[in-house]
């Protein structure tokens, strides 16, 4: 786990959008949440799907007999930024021409797929035009093409599956949707979703503020931890969603949300409007961590919704 931690900690460096939304804890137990909601049947084609990823054996290694499905599931929610540290994955630019090709197991890390950096200026700052392709523009290809009824082969489906475990998740996390642009960060992609301020938390470090709310749900935990901190008194799934809204499967809506939950909780003071570190008040952190914690159970709901209207 420190080795894995401290890899993180030299992408982070190399790739100031970061990325790395809720880490591995928080987008298992998403994803666990989400498989308790899902429909026998829609559970069985997901496996099937799942077991098209070169990584699928990993995924079930150790698991008891018979929770073999739910773990792949759980572990494939991660896959996406487990890639980036894969030596035979390369970056690619979101201005390459490759940039929102879906192609089932191609070797791109795609980073730019992870976050839609929706421009904010609290000041007048002006911004530069948007990307081609985000988080958003995926999430709707992906979903267009994992019904069986899309006529996409099984690999590419099982592909989009994978990335869609994740990517739901990510556009659920507030600093995954927002660049904030000041008189202080003015650069191309702002603030790039709140790595360019840095807080201190009360326990002691300083880091960039995204990091701060990536690491929420804590570092990079087992399959089995995910599930046994999900399944805790107060863990997340001791949350119950607003049922109308995890109706929604639009990535426009979910993006627009997190946008707005970003303006007024991630930023909220102390947080200002330069690169000065500030020390986060516990009023901060504590309505962090419910916002966080609303986000994360919404996700699950959604993802869920999403899987048993697209695999029904």
């Amino acid at each position: 786990m420190r080795a894995k931690a401290w890899a993180v900690a030299v992408l982070l460096s190399l790739h100031p959008q970061g990325a790395f939304a809720w880490w591995d804890e928080g987008h298992m137990q998403i994803a666990y949440l989400a498989y308790k909601r899902l429909d026998p049947a829609v559970k069985d084609k997901a496996d099937a799907l799942l077991r098209l990823n070169p990584d699928y054996k990993t995924w079930v290694a150790g698991a008891p007999e018979g929770k073999e499905p739910l773990y792949a599931f759980v572990h494939a929610s991660t896959w996406a930024d487990d890639i980036k540290m894969k030596s035979d994955y390369y970056d690619d630019r979101v201005t390459d021409s490759t940039a929102g090709q879906n192609v089932p197991y191609g070797h791109l890390k795609h980073q730019y797929w992870h976050y839609k950096d929706l421009p904010y200026s609290p000041d007048g700052t002006a911004f530069p035009a948007p990307d081609p392709v985000d988080a958003v523009t995926q999430a709707k290809l992906l979903i267009a093409k994992l019904p069986a009824s899309s006529g996409a082969s099984d690999d590419l489906r099982s592909y989009d599956l994978v990335w869609l475990l994740h990517l739901v998740g990510d556009l659920h996390q507030p600093l995954h949707a927002i660049g904030r642009y000041t008189a202080q960060i003015s650069d191309h992609g702002g603030d790039r979703g709140g790595n360019l301020e840095l807080v201190t938390p009360a326990t002691g470090e300083t880091l960039a503020l995204h990091f701060y709310w990536d690491r929420m749900f804590g570092g990079y935990s087992s399959v089995f931890g995910a599930i046994f901190d999900a399944d805790d008194h107060a863990g997340l799934g001791s949350i119950t969603p607003d049922a109308a809204k995890a109706q929604s499967l639009d990535p426009d809506m979910w993006a627009q949300e997190s946008f707005e939950l970003a303006k007024t909780h991630a930023y909220a003071a102390p947080v200002r409007l330069d690169k000065t570190p500030v020390e986060l008040t516990r009023a901060y952190e504590t309505n962090a961590r419910n916002v966080a914690r609303s986000q994360a159970a919404l996700a699950a709901a959604r993802l869920a919704n999403l899987l048993n209207d697209k695999l029904k």
